[in-house]
C-alpha cells in the first residue's frame, strides 16, 4: 500500500475542539488504520510520528479496522474454555446417627481461613451431619490446610 504520509497527516485532523481534542476525518482515519495493519509497521512509531496517542490508535484499530472483521471470524471458532470441569462426589454417605432425623431446622455459619464464608440455613440435623461428614472426607492440599 503506497500512501503519501504527509498528505495523510494533513487530512487526518479536521479541527481542534475548545478543550484541545482533535476531530478526525473518518476516511483519513480508516486509511491510517489500514496503514497501521500493514506487516512490519510499528503502530507506536507511526502514532508518534502523527502526534496521536498510541492508545487512541489501538482503539481505532479495535473499533474500525479489518481486525474487527477478523475477530468475528476468530470468535466463531471454538477455543478452550477457561473453566475446568470439577468432578462432583456422588458417593453414598452412611447416616451418622438415626436419631438426628428429628423435625428441627438448624443453621450453620463458618468463616474459612481464606476468607470464604459458608452459611447454611433451614437444614435438618441429619442433612447437616451428612454435609459435615462429607466435608471432613475431602482431601485438602498443603497450601489450603491450616
Amino acid at each position: 500500500m503506497s500512501v503519501d504520509l504527509e498528505n495523510l497527516r494533513r487530512r487526518l485532523v479536521l479541527r481542534h475542539k475548545p478543550g484541545g481534542r482533535c476531530v478526525y476525518d473518518k476516511a483519513a482515519k480508516a486509511e491510517f488504520v489500514e496503514l497501521c495493519l500493514q506487516p512490519g509497521v510499528s503502530v507506536a512509531r507511526l502514532a508518534r510520528e502523527f502526534g496521536i496517542n498510541a492508545n487512541q490508535v489501538a482503539r481505532w484499530i479495535r473499533d474500525h479496522g479489518p481486525l474487527r472483521k477478523r475477530a468475528s471470524v476468530v470468535a466463531s471458532t471454538p477455543e478452550a474454555s477457561p473453566f475446568v470441569a470439577v468432578p462432583v462426589l456422588t458417593a453414598q454417605v452412611p447416616p451418622v446417627v438415626d436419631e438426628l432425623d428429628v423435625g428441627h431446622d438448624v443453621g450453620l455459619q463458618a468463616t474459612l481461613p481464606n476468607g470464604v464464608r459458608v452459611e447454611l440455613r433451614g437444614v435438618r440435623l441429619r442433612q447437616l451431619a451428612d454435609v459435615l461428614q462429607t466435608l471432613g472426607r475431602l482431601t485438602c492440599s498443603v497450601s489450603t490446610s491450616v
